[in-house]
Protein backbone atom coordinates (compact mmCIF):
# COMPACT_ATOMS: atom_id res chain seq x y z
CA UNK A 1 0.00 0.00 0.00
CA UNK A 2 1.66 3.71 -0.95
CA UNK A 3 -1.38 6.28 0.67
CA UNK A 4 -1.84 7.15 -2.90
CA UNK A 5 -4.49 7.05 -5.03
CA UNK A 6 -2.47 7.31 -8.48
CA UNK A 7 0.06 4.69 -7.26
CA UNK A 8 -2.48 2.22 -6.29
CA UNK A 9 -4.73 2.10 -9.07
CA UNK A 10 -2.30 0.83 -11.04
CA UNK A 11 -2.38 -1.81 -13.96
CA UNK A 12 -0.02 -3.69 -15.91
CA UNK A 13 -0.44 -4.92 -19.43
CA UNK A 14 0.30 -8.77 -19.93
CA UNK A 15 -1.43 -9.06 -23.30
CA UNK A 16 -3.23 -7.72 -25.83
CA UNK A 17 -6.41 -6.64 -23.97
CA UNK A 18 -5.39 -8.05 -20.37
CA UNK A 19 -4.22 -6.67 -17.45
CA UNK A 20 -3.29 -7.69 -14.02
CA UNK A 21 -3.08 -5.44 -10.97
CA UNK A 22 -3.24 -5.82 -7.11
CA UNK A 23 -6.25 -3.85 -4.71
CA UNK A 24 -5.21 -3.13 -1.29
CA UNK A 25 -7.60 -3.69 1.58
CA UNK A 26 -7.23 -0.51 3.08
CA UNK A 27 -10.26 0.80 0.01
CA UNK A 28 -12.12 -1.90 1.98
CA UNK A 29 -16.13 -0.07 3.36
CA UNK A 30 -18.77 -2.67 3.75
CA UNK A 31 -17.75 -5.45 3.68
CA UNK A 32 -15.73 -5.41 0.62
CA UNK A 33 -13.81 -2.86 -1.58
CA UNK A 34 -15.42 -0.07 -2.58
CA UNK A 35 -16.89 -0.25 -5.90
CA UNK A 36 -16.27 3.10 -7.02
CA UNK A 37 -12.42 1.73 -7.12
CA UNK A 38 -12.88 -1.51 -8.66
CA UNK A 39 -14.36 0.23 -11.82
CA UNK A 40 -11.29 2.68 -11.78
CA UNK A 41 -9.11 -0.26 -11.97
CA UNK A 42 -10.67 -1.17 -15.04
CA UNK A 43 -11.10 2.54 -16.31
CA UNK A 44 -7.57 2.37 -15.87
CA UNK A 45 -7.04 -0.47 -18.03
CA UNK A 46 -8.97 1.14 -20.44
CA UNK A 47 -7.29 4.03 -21.17
CA UNK A 48 -4.31 1.91 -21.81
CA UNK A 49 -5.62 -0.22 -23.67
CA UNK A 50 -7.37 3.05 -26.16
CA UNK A 51 -4.20 4.75 -26.09
CA UNK A 52 -5.27 8.28 -27.07
CA UNK A 53 -4.93 10.76 -24.31
CA UNK A 54 -6.84 12.95 -26.26
CA UNK A 55 -10.18 10.90 -25.91
CA UNK A 56 -11.35 11.57 -21.99
CA UNK A 57 -13.54 9.91 -20.23
CA UNK A 58 -17.15 10.93 -20.60
CA UNK A 59 -19.12 8.19 -18.77
CA UNK A 60 -19.33 4.82 -17.49
CA UNK A 61 -21.85 2.43 -16.79
CA UNK A 62 -21.32 -0.82 -14.29
CA UNK A 63 -22.76 -4.02 -12.99
CA UNK A 64 -21.41 -6.00 -10.05
CA UNK A 65 -22.26 -9.37 -11.24
CA UNK A 66 -19.81 -10.72 -8.57
CA UNK A 67 -17.89 -9.19 -5.81
CA UNK A 68 -14.18 -8.08 -5.60
CA UNK A 69 -12.10 -8.98 -3.21
CA UNK A 70 -9.51 -7.22 -1.86
CA UNK A 71 -6.02 -8.94 -3.52
CA UNK A 72 -5.16 -10.34 -7.14
CA UNK A 73 -7.49 -8.86 -9.84
CA UNK A 74 -7.57 -9.64 -13.36
CA UNK A 75 -8.94 -7.16 -16.15
CA UNK A 76 -10.09 -7.88 -19.39
CA UNK A 77 -10.39 -5.16 -21.93
CA UNK A 78 -12.35 -5.50 -25.31
CA UNK A 79 -12.77 -2.44 -27.84
CA UNK A 80 -16.50 -2.10 -29.22
CA UNK A 81 -15.56 0.76 -31.34
CA UNK A 82 -12.67 3.08 -32.10
CA UNK A 83 -13.67 6.42 -33.45
CA UNK A 84 -11.78 9.44 -34.35
CA UNK A 85 -13.49 11.57 -31.63
CA UNK A 86 -14.95 8.79 -29.43
CA UNK A 87 -14.88 5.43 -28.83
CA UNK A 88 -16.88 2.70 -26.43
CA UNK A 89 -15.05 0.01 -24.62
CA UNK A 90 -15.65 -2.50 -22.11
CA UNK A 91 -13.82 -4.09 -19.23
CA UNK A 92 -14.23 -7.00 -16.73
CA UNK A 93 -12.35 -6.90 -13.26
CA UNK A 94 -12.61 -10.11 -11.54
CA UNK A 95 -10.38 -11.83 -8.92
CA UNK A 96 -8.93 -15.10 -10.54
CA UNK A 97 -11.62 -17.58 -11.67
CA UNK A 98 -14.37 -15.47 -10.11
CA UNK A 99 -17.61 -13.28 -11.71
CA UNK A 100 -16.75 -9.26 -11.14
CA UNK A 101 -17.45 -5.80 -12.28
CA UNK A 102 -18.29 -5.39 -15.63
CA UNK A 103 -18.04 -1.46 -17.20
CA UNK A 104 -19.11 -0.26 -20.54
CA UNK A 105 -16.96 3.12 -20.79
CA UNK A 106 -17.26 5.88 -23.61
CA UNK A 107 -14.52 7.90 -24.14
CA UNK A 108 -14.18 11.15 -26.33
CA UNK A 109 -12.61 13.97 -27.04
CA UNK A 110 -13.67 17.49 -27.76
CA UNK A 111 -16.43 18.65 -30.10
CA UNK A 112 -18.12 21.60 -30.88
CA UNK A 113 -21.91 22.08 -29.56
CA UNK A 114 -23.87 23.75 -26.63
CA UNK A 115 -22.46 24.92 -23.14
CA UNK A 116 -24.74 25.38 -20.32
CA UNK A 117 -25.63 24.46 -16.59
CA UNK A 118 -29.07 23.33 -15.49
CA UNK A 119 -28.91 22.98 -12.06
CA UNK A 120 -27.46 24.44 -9.00
CA UNK A 121 -24.63 23.31 -5.89
CA UNK A 122 -27.25 23.54 -2.85
CA UNK A 123 -25.74 26.31 -0.47
CA UNK A 124 -24.13 24.78 2.37
CA UNK A 125 -21.54 25.66 4.55
CA UNK A 126 -17.44 25.22 3.57
CA UNK A 127 -14.89 22.16 4.44
CA UNK A 128 -13.65 23.73 7.43
CA UNK A 129 -16.73 24.52 9.20
CA UNK A 130 -18.28 21.20 9.02
CA UNK A 131 -17.48 18.24 11.14
CA UNK A 132 -15.53 14.94 9.69
CA UNK A 133 -16.76 11.44 9.81
CA UNK A 134 -13.18 11.31 12.07
CA UNK A 135 -14.30 13.26 15.19
CA UNK A 136 -15.31 11.38 18.19
CA UNK A 137 -19.10 11.13 18.56
CA UNK A 138 -21.04 13.00 21.23
CA UNK A 139 -20.28 12.22 24.81
CA UNK A 140 -22.57 9.00 25.90
CA UNK A 141 -22.97 7.71 21.90
CA UNK A 142 -20.40 4.35 20.96
CA UNK A 143 -17.70 5.44 18.42
CA UNK A 144 -18.78 3.93 14.91
CA UNK A 145 -16.29 1.36 13.36
CA UNK A 146 -13.84 3.73 11.00
CA UNK A 147 -13.85 1.58 7.84
CA UNK A 148 -10.64 1.40 6.11
CA UNK A 149 -11.88 3.38 2.98
CA UNK A 150 -12.50 6.79 5.31
CA UNK A 151 -9.11 6.63 6.17
CA UNK A 152 -8.31 7.21 2.60
CA UNK A 153 -10.80 9.40 2.09
CA UNK A 154 -12.27 12.05 4.97
CA UNK A 155 -15.96 13.06 4.52
CA UNK A 156 -17.69 16.01 6.34
CA UNK A 157 -21.56 16.38 6.24
CA UNK A 158 -22.93 19.38 4.88
CA UNK A 159 -26.70 18.18 4.87
CA UNK A 160 -28.44 16.05 6.34
CA UNK A 161 -28.39 14.53 10.05
CA UNK A 162 -25.86 12.48 11.84
CA UNK A 163 -27.03 8.93 12.79
CA UNK A 164 -27.52 9.54 16.37
CA UNK A 165 -30.11 12.42 15.75
CA UNK A 166 -33.40 12.46 16.70
CA UNK A 167 -35.54 13.99 13.82
CA UNK A 168 -38.86 12.78 11.65
CA UNK A 169 -37.66 11.95 8.32
CA UNK A 170 -39.32 14.56 5.37
CA UNK A 171 -36.23 14.25 2.66
CA UNK A 172 -33.40 11.91 1.47
CA UNK A 173 -31.16 14.78 0.55
CA UNK A 174 -27.82 14.90 1.74
CA UNK A 175 -24.79 16.63 1.09
CA UNK A 176 -21.28 16.05 2.07
CA UNK A 177 -17.77 17.24 1.14
CA UNK A 178 -14.98 14.51 0.16
CA UNK A 179 -11.35 14.57 -0.34
CA UNK A 180 -8.39 12.15 -1.00
CA UNK A 181 -5.98 12.40 2.08
CA UNK A 182 -3.48 12.12 -0.92
CA UNK A 183 -5.24 13.51 -3.71
CA UNK A 184 -4.53 12.15 -7.20
CA UNK A 185 -3.68 15.55 -9.10
CA UNK A 186 -2.75 15.02 -12.39
CA UNK A 187 -0.46 17.46 -13.58
CA UNK A 188 -2.63 20.82 -14.93
CA UNK A 189 -3.43 20.48 -11.44
CA UNK A 190 -7.04 19.10 -11.89
CA UNK A 191 -8.38 15.87 -9.89
CA UNK A 192 -8.15 12.60 -12.22
CA UNK A 193 -11.78 11.79 -13.55
CA UNK A 194 -10.85 7.92 -11.39
CA UNK A 195 -10.68 10.04 -8.50
CA UNK A 196 -13.92 11.30 -9.02
CA UNK A 197 -15.17 8.16 -9.92
CA UNK A 198 -14.54 6.84 -6.62
CA UNK A 199 -15.67 9.44 -4.73
CA UNK A 200 -18.80 9.29 -6.61
CA UNK A 201 -19.90 5.93 -5.27
CA UNK A 202 -21.36 6.28 -1.67
CA UNK A 203 -24.87 6.83 -1.57
CA UNK A 204 -26.75 5.21 0.69
CA UNK A 205 -26.33 7.48 3.17
CA UNK A 206 -29.43 9.48 1.30
CA UNK A 207 -31.03 6.21 1.80
CA UNK A 208 -30.47 5.91 5.45
CA UNK A 209 -31.49 10.02 5.92
CA UNK A 210 -35.05 9.16 4.81
CA UNK A 211 -34.94 5.97 7.04
CA UNK A 212 -35.10 8.13 9.50
CA UNK A 213 -33.53 7.49 13.36
CA UNK A 214 -33.57 3.93 15.16
CA UNK A 215 -33.11 1.65 11.81
CA UNK A 216 -31.65 -1.86 12.26
CA UNK A 217 -28.38 -2.32 11.09
CA UNK A 218 -28.21 -2.18 7.12
CA UNK A 219 -25.79 -1.44 4.32
CA UNK A 220 -26.48 -1.80 0.52
CA UNK A 221 -23.64 -2.91 -2.18
CA UNK A 222 -24.20 -1.77 -5.27
CA UNK A 223 -26.11 -3.30 -7.98
CA UNK A 224 -25.20 -0.77 -10.99
CA UNK A 225 -23.08 2.46 -11.10
CA UNK A 226 -23.15 5.21 -13.78
CA UNK A 227 -21.32 8.16 -13.96
CA UNK A 228 -20.72 10.92 -16.39
CA UNK A 229 -18.05 13.13 -15.88
CA UNK A 230 -18.29 16.96 -16.82
CA UNK A 231 -15.74 19.53 -16.20
CA UNK A 232 -12.34 18.97 -14.22
CA UNK A 233 -12.33 18.92 -10.63
CA UNK A 234 -9.62 21.99 -9.54
CA UNK A 235 -10.41 21.96 -6.14
CA UNK A 236 -9.22 18.94 -3.59
CA UNK A 237 -12.67 19.35 -1.50
CA UNK A 238 -15.66 17.74 -3.22
CA UNK A 239 -19.44 18.20 -2.98
CA UNK A 240 -21.76 15.44 -3.40
CA UNK A 241 -25.09 16.44 -3.34
CA UNK A 242 -27.17 12.60 -2.69
CA UNK A 243 -30.89 12.38 -3.46
CA UNK A 244 -33.05 8.99 -3.09
CA UNK A 245 -35.95 9.25 -5.42
CA UNK A 246 -37.26 5.40 -4.63
CA UNK A 247 -36.73 2.91 -2.11
CA UNK A 248 -38.91 -0.87 -2.26
CA UNK A 249 -39.08 -4.50 -2.75
CA UNK A 250 -35.02 -4.76 -0.78
CA UNK A 251 -33.93 -1.78 -3.67
CA UNK A 252 -33.28 1.29 -3.92
CA UNK A 253 -32.15 4.04 -6.59
CA UNK A 254 -29.95 7.42 -5.44
CA UNK A 255 -28.53 10.53 -7.69
CA UNK A 256 -25.24 12.10 -7.27
CA UNK A 257 -24.47 15.38 -8.36
CA UNK A 258 -20.71 16.48 -7.33
CA UNK A 259 -19.12 19.73 -7.31
CA UNK A 260 -15.38 21.23 -6.31
CA UNK A 261 -15.22 24.30 -4.08
CA UNK A 262 -15.43 26.59 -7.17
CA UNK A 263 -18.74 25.52 -7.76
CA UNK A 264 -18.33 23.70 -11.22
CA UNK A 265 -20.24 21.10 -11.58
CA UNK A 266 -17.94 17.99 -12.16
CA UNK A 267 -20.12 14.81 -12.39
CA UNK A 268 -23.25 13.31 -12.22
CA UNK A 269 -23.84 9.65 -11.06
CA UNK A 270 -27.09 7.67 -10.32
CA UNK A 271 -26.75 3.66 -8.77
CA UNK A 272 -29.18 0.83 -7.51
CA UNK A 273 -28.63 -0.52 -4.51
CA UNK A 274 -29.85 -3.63 -2.83
CA UNK A 275 -30.34 -4.16 0.91
CA UNK A 276 -28.79 -5.92 3.38
CA UNK A 277 -29.36 -6.37 7.02
CA UNK A 278 -26.83 -7.08 9.48
CA UNK A 279 -28.08 -9.78 11.43
CA UNK A 280 -26.45 -11.31 14.83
Amino acid sequence: MSGVFSEDVVVQRVDEGRYRATLDHSWDLEPLPQGGVIVSFGLRAAAAEVGDPAQELRSCSTVFAGQVAAGELEIDVRVLRRGRSATQAAVSVHNPGAAGATTVAVLGSRRQGPSFVDVRMPHVAPPAECPSYRDPPPPGIEPFPLRPFWTRVEGRPALGHAPWDDYRPETSDVATWLRFDDAPLLDGGALDALGVVTLADRMPGCVGEMMGPGREPWFAPSADLTVHLFEPARTEWLLAHDRARWADDGWASAESTLWDEHGTLVAYATQMMIFTYVTG
